[in-house]
């Protein structure tokens, strides 16, 4: 009887809004600790600082207890990447470094907590799960992007190699320049030096900017955005998921109360 009636504590807790909002708190705090660190005079505040990072990383293991408990399939728990993230992190930064030439390792390691307002914040897990999917669609742009890359740098080597090696001397070096004209450093000045060779090679710097710069850049673009609304809708899924599992495991825990009371009027 009041294993269930702590295990419907956890699962509530849980799921409370304000129980989230707490982490993304600590999370925030721990962060701007980790920053406040950096500033010089802070060094006489070091203890102050350990008792600090030793508080959250109880808070950390106390919130990952009470989702281990109050889950019901554990398999199901670690399924989910975010979960597994969570876990990792705080294990992390857990573990003691005594060693001084793995203290500096150790606070960049806890620094990495502030990635875990990722998992609890729906916006941002939903643009992190954006960019891991919309990585292997880029890479068939960025091949294509590469081609153009060759060809132009081919053709200013071949034209432009006499007037400014440095910038043309081989389709390598080429590239590299393109490079720079497609971020729009300072590509006038590159276009002007050539045309005072070849008037008409503005001709070349501005097709090539409107390919990279605008189209495929455009293409990047629509293709993230395809991507995150995608993301948007599974999102919204798990959501109705994670309702239904909660309210699951409340019926769960609620019939096992009654259970429990009819044995004991029994």
């Amino acid at each position: 009887m009041g294993k269930s009636i702590w295990l419907t504590s956890f699962v509530k807790l849980r799921f409370h809004p304000l129980f989230e909002a707490a982490v993304v708190s600590v999370i925030v705090v721990s962060a701007l600790i980790a920053g406040v660190k950096t500033f010089p005079g802070t060094s006489q505040y070091q203890d102050a600082f350990r008792i600090l990072d030793y508080v959250i990383s109880g808070i950390f293991l106390f919130e990952l207890l009470i989702r281990f408990i109050s889950e019901k399939n554990m398999k199901l728990f670690f399924s989910n990447a975010w979960n597994i993230f969570d876990t990792a992190i705080v294990i992390i930064s857990l573990i003691p470094i005594n060693n001084a030439e793995l203290v500096v390792v150790g606070r960049m390691l806890r620094i990495f907590r502030i990635m875990r307002v990722i998992s609890f914040i729906p916006e941002l897990r939903v643009l992190v799960e954006a960019l891991f999917q919309v990585i292997p669609k880029m890479m068939y742009i960025l091949v294509l992007l590469f081609i153009f890359f060759y060809i132009y740098g081919t053709i200013g080597a071949t034209f432009f190699a006499d007037i400014n090696p440095e910038l043309w001397g081989n389709v390598a070096i080429s590239m590299l320049t393109l490079f720079r004209v497609m971020t729009l450093e300072g590509w006038t000045d590159v276009m002007y030096e050539t045309m005072e060779v070849y008037y008409s090679s503005w001709i070349y710097y501005v097709s090539f900017i409107v390919i990279t710069a605008f189209a495929f850049l455009n293409l990047l673009i629509g293709v993230v955005v395809s991507v995150i609304d995608q993301e948007s809708r599974l999102d919204k899924k798990l959501e109705n998921v994670n309702l239904e599992r909660e309210e699951e495991l409340l019926r769960s825990i609620q019939n096992l109360q009654a259970k429990l009371e009819k044995y004991n009027l029994d």
